[in-house]
């Protein structure tokens, strides 16, 4: 193989060779410039547009150059608009094509004259070579000016732009087309634990506690029988404390990977570890990789001259080295290895992963970047730049490298990182600044360094502030516990607040704030319920920061909302149990999984529960402006200390739960409608029936397991009802006898060809329907039952049809036959003898009744 390369690169040397070699290069006095006619570019793009419509103009010359690192400059257009007025945009600079675009908005209707001028340039140390012209451009070769003249025509017609796509309303599926490129709000991703636990772009988020399908992670449930001392039905372990289960999971894709051996602070004692991915939507496995341990995911967004897409990698790191898997496969990737650790590590707008170290002692702070570290084979202007995959895949690329780094600066003295469980942090915004908060019993430290411009040539950077605040005095007398307890994402964002930093003392259970743009304390919270003075810190706490707010909860179970810019309790939200089985108080202990879609998803834990499990620990969703419960399920999705907590992606939430140690998916489902109507055909003026069924047809229920219990179907019941009626399908508790159906809408179309609503029904606890309805005409109709679908469904219909017979001919009455002499003149007149006679004798009868004496 190194054979064959050697020949390889001396093949393509003795061709770039034979070009340059080709090329006549008159000899010129030293003091003549050697120059080069160009062509310029002029156009615009679309071509004709209308008036107030965007439209780029292109500008540049016909010349490319011979690296990404070189470009043309100086250039500007000159518009000439319809009513003859002037003006000149610019100067601009092309990328390596030679050319580029900008952007340009027309308000008049009718030709505007667009001319590029392209000013004299000058080729840069070193020249390059023009593989298509064939010639070598050599340095100091002068560029000469050149001009180009377009017309771009501007109508009052509006041009039709793409219509865009709307957002699922039936269950959907990975892969997303990226021509459905509107669906990025609803398909975010878990690539490690965001920044106060917000997840963007899972629009989605679930409404109702449906589960989408459930999956063993490990033996669980009730063991059966009475054990130990107490003699107590006890079940399995669920790895709290130190041994969880399911820490560390990510989702990207729509798939969901997870450690199939406990982590925590005991992961490496225990076990054969391994990696397992599972379709988030389905829960099917993929593929599954022993002997390794999930870290972190990564999707990175390359951009370049030769690649514009994303790479996504699952890393299983050791120590300081790092190892990068397929997460289609589970197949290797490439390695990092001697990565340095940090004061602070996040993520940059394409997705790489930055490392801040800073050396208090020796006043030097560097950046740690794992795209450069992936590119620092490359040498400066090299084409390879312009790639990512052939750079790093299937490479040991080692991290300490001084191309891994983005800048190495000095900074000031005198300053001191805060420390959270023993190690230093600080807090990275926007690329705009670095600060942390020092504090002890009696004073407050707050600090931000200056990261604006910051590159490879920058020697130093300078402090935005330095704040110091006199602590309250209780905090010495009383030996205060403080902790961190957070910081607000960004700085400019209104919905994150003004830029707060705080910390947390423990006796007095309140939150001190300070400014993130001037460091100037702000303000103090109200004092929390005694409990929350139990625990240490975060690790018994959960404080994020969203939505102008910061939430805060612990043992005491009573969810905090403060205001970002009074400090001023806003709402709370008690975690409240109506038969008395939390242990740590009158409520559930809380614990903040994720916030998303203006909703916070809150459940409950302990650092080591007792056997039995206290029963009915609920997971919450709340209204993350107001504080007002959305659902609740008691009993379901039970949290883990130290087995990571519920993650979100695809708008579907994937939650380890410790009463039966398995794996939920939160979500909406599909569902399935049948319908009948009579097989054969109805007589007018009838009534017809149409009836059938509507079920759950999320993947869970297609388990052995529920197939069994349901064999027509899982019925879908209403979102009132979908807390209570998954803990009777998936808990096998008892069926909720109030529960409801799901409302249907039947139409018909009819022998005329009108369609219309002919009634809506609801279906049962059984998921059956039906209608009663007397057809008013005859003939073929095709009946539509459908279901709009909730938040716990996406929508379903089905269709069926009927016949109605003609309406019978009306009977005509029959004539009636004449009378004879007889019966019209004799028979009336004995019939009226026959009544004379027999007044007369009761006449005779009565005189003689009142002769008697």
């Amino acid at each position: 193989m190194k054979t064959k390369n050697a020949i390889g690169m001396l093949l393509i040397f003795a061709f770039l060779m034979s070009v340059v070699t080709s090329v006549h290069i008159s000899p010129v006095n030293a003091q003549a410039a050697i120059t080069q006619k160009t062509y310029a570019i002029s156009d615009a793009i679309p071509n004709p547009t209308g008036v107030g419509q965007e439209t780029l103009l292109k500008f540049g010359i016909s010349q490319a150059l011979g690296s990404a690192d070189l470009k043309w400059t100086g250039i500007t257009i000159t518009v000439v608009k319809p009513d003859g007025t002037t003006e000149t945009l610019g100067p601009f600079t092309t990328d390596s094509t030679g050319s580029s675009f900008t952007t340009y908005t027309p308000t008049q209707e009718g030709n505007y004259t667009l001319t590029t001028n392209f000013p004299n340039n000058t080729v840069a140390v070193p020249g390059f070579m023009d593989f298509e012209r064939g010639a070598y451009i050599g340095p100091g070769t002068v560029m000469l000016a050149s001009t180009a003249t377009s017309t771009l025509v501007v109508t009052t017609q509006e041009l039709t732009n793409y219509p865009g796509h709307a957002l699922p309303t039936e269950y959907w599926s990975r892969p997303i087309d990226p021509q459905l490129r509107e669906w990025y709000s609803i398909s975010g991703n878990w690539v490690t634990i965001p920044e106060n636990a917000i997840a963007l772009y899972n629009d989605d988020a679930p409404t109702t506690a449906h589960t989408l399908w459930a999956k063993e992670l490990t033996t669980g449930g009730l063991t059966g029988g009475l054990w130990g001392d107490g003699q107590v039905p006890a079940s399995s372990e669920s790895g709290d404390a130190y041994e969880g289960k399911f820490s560390g999971s990510i989702i990207m894709n729509g798939i969901l990977y997870y450690n199939v051996a406990p982590g925590g602070t005991y992961s490496s004692t225990l076990g054969v570890q391994g990696i397992k991915a599972v379709d988030l939507h389905t829960g099917k496995d993929l593929w599954f990789k022993n002997n390794t341990a999930l870290s972190f995911g990564q999707i990175l967004y390359w951009n370049s001259y030769n690649v514009d897409g994303v790479y996504t990698y699952v890393y299983a790191n050791q120590g300081t080295t790092w190892n990068a898997y397929d997460p289609f496969d589970g197949s290797w990737e490439f390695t990092f290895t001697n990565v340095p650790s940090g004061i602070a590590t996040v993520r940059g707008p394409s997705g790489e992963i930055l490392i801040y170290q800073i050396d208090f002692q020796n006043h030097w702070m560097a950046l740690w970047n794992s795209t450069l570290c992936g590119l620092q084979t490359t040498t400066v202007n090299s084409p390879d730049l312009g790639s990512w995959a052939s750079n790093v895949h299937g490479k040991t690329l080692v991290a300490t490298n001084p191309k891994s780094y983005s800048w190495n600066v000095t900074i000031p003295s005198g300053i001191t990182a805060g420390t959270s469980f023993f190690a230093p942090f600080a807090k990275v915004y926007n690329n705009d600044r670095i600060m942390s908060i020092y504090f002890n019993q009696t004073t407050v430290e707050v600090w931000a360094l200056n990261l604006a411009g910051l590159t490879k040539s920058s020697t130093s950077t300078s402090l935005l502030f330095n704040v110091f605040w006199a602590a309250p005095s209780e905090w010495l007398s009383g030996s205060n516990t403080l902790h961190y307890s957070g910081a607000t994402n960004y700085v400019s964002d209104p919905t994150y607040g003004d830029g707060v930093i705080a910390v947390w003392d423990k006796e007095l259970r309140t939150h001190y704030a300070f400014s993130v743009k001037t460091g100037q304390y702000l303000w103090a919270t109200a004092s929390e319920n005694y409990l929350d003075m139990y625990g240490w810190g975060n690790v018994e706490h959960t404080w994020y920061y969203a939505y102008g707010k910061l939430y805060s909860v612990g043992v005491a179970g009573i969810l905090y909302a403060y205001d970002l810019k009074t400090g001023a309790t806003t709402w709370t939200y008690q975690m409240t149990d109506p038969y008395n089985e939390p242990v740590t108080g009158e409520n559930w202990w809380g614990w903040i999984d994720l916030i998303a879609d203006g909703k916070i998803y809150i459940g409950t834990l302990e650092h080591s529960a007792e056997q039995p499990i206290p029963r009915g620990g609920p997971y919450i969703c709340i209204n993350a402006t107001d504080g007002s419960e959305i659902w609740r399920v008691n009993g379901m999705y039970r949290e883990t200390r130290w087995g990571g907590n519920g993650i979100i992606g695809d708008s579907i939430i994937a939650t380890m739960d410790t009463y039966d140690q398995r794996i939920y998916a939160i979500g909406k489902g599909p569902t399935a409608l049948t319908v009948t109507a009579p097989d054969v055909s109805v007589d007018f003026g009838k009534t017809v029936v149409i009836k059938g069924t509507v079920v759950d047809t999320s993947a869970g229920t297609q388990s052995d397991a529920l197939k069994t219990r349901f064999p027509n179907g899982v019925p879908a019941v209403s979102d009132a009802s979908q807390s209570a009626w998954m803990l009777y399908v998936y808990k096998q508790f008892e069926c909720p006898n109030n529960a409801s159906g799901v409302p249907l809408t039947v139409s018909v179309l009819d022998a005329n060809g009108n369609y219309r609503v002919v009634g809506t029904t609801t279906s049962d606890l059984t998921g059956a329907y039906k209608l009663n309805w007397k057809p008013d005409i005859s003939g073929s109709y095709t009946v539509y039952v459908t279901f709009a679908g909730s938040e716990a469904y996406y929508g379903s219909v089905a269709q069926s049809a009927f016949f109605v017979e003609d309406q019978p001919a009306a009977t005509t009455a029959p004539t009636p036959t004449p009378a004879s002499t007889a019966d019209t003149y004799f028979v009336p007149a004995i019939a009226g003898l026959f009544v004379l006679i027999i007044i007369v004798l009761v006449l005779l009868v009565v005189m003689m009744m009142k002769k008697r004496p």
